[in-house]
């Protein structure tokens, strides 16, 4: 947000293009405040968490980490895996402390999950909803003639009520959100990514 420090962005391989938008969403002074950082394995990337304490500048006011799905893959054991969610929280906890009382750093975690996959996919899933109760998942939705929809479900994992909202993005670009009517339960199985984080 404004007057907020840096966002730390971190995945394995460089973005090919910025995502469409107008205005100040795309103005050159707020992607300057993105460190983007290409942990290209998950040993180097617990590396880059493990030394994040002797950075130099502003503590980010947001760490995201893209495609942890990636990473997973690497044949990580239950252990591994919680050890890397716990490296993450504990990072985004040291830069809240160097950003001060009140401001905090986010924490956001996206993967993309396979509507099957085996049990120790499953169990790695459920290692990561342990250190991530709050889960954004999207659903893609039909798209009409030049629009693709999404379904947004933001469950805080118990720390309020669930909210779920329609995105559907025109050629230009341009996003509009509607509210989603309520329904009970968790997200069908045809998510397709999840971004889990901790507010």
């Amino acid at each position: 947000g404004e007057g907020r420090g840096p966002v730390l962005f971190l995945t394995r391989r460089p973005l090919q293009s910025l995502p469409r938008g107008r205005g100040a969403a795309l103005d050159p002074l707020r992607l300057q405040k993105i460190r983007f950082q290409y942990p290209p394995s998950t040993h180097e990337l617990l590396q880059l968490l493990c030394s994040a304490h002797e950075a130099r500048g502003p503590a980010p006011s947001l760490l995201l980490l893209d495609g942890l799905e990636e990473y997973l893959v690497e044949d990580l054991g239950p252990q591994e895996a919680a050890y890397l969610a716990a490296l993450l929280l504990d990072t985004a906890a040291h830069f809240s402390h160097r950003i001060g009382a009140g401001q905090g750093c986010g924490l956001i975690v996206a993967l993309q999950i396979q509507e099957e996959g085996d049990s120790g996919e499953a169990l790695q899933l459920s290692l990561v909803q342990r250190y991530f109760p709050a889960q954004c998942w999207l659903h893609v939705d039909a798209s009409g003639p030049g629009r693709r929809c999404l379904r947004a479900c933001l469950d805080p994992g118990g720390q309020g009520p669930r909210a779920e909202w329609w995105l559907a993005f025109r050629p230009d670009g341009e996003m509009t959100v509607t509210p989603w009517p309520a329904q009970a339960g968790k997200p069908s199985s045809d998510k397709g990514s999840s971004s889990e984080g901790q507010p």
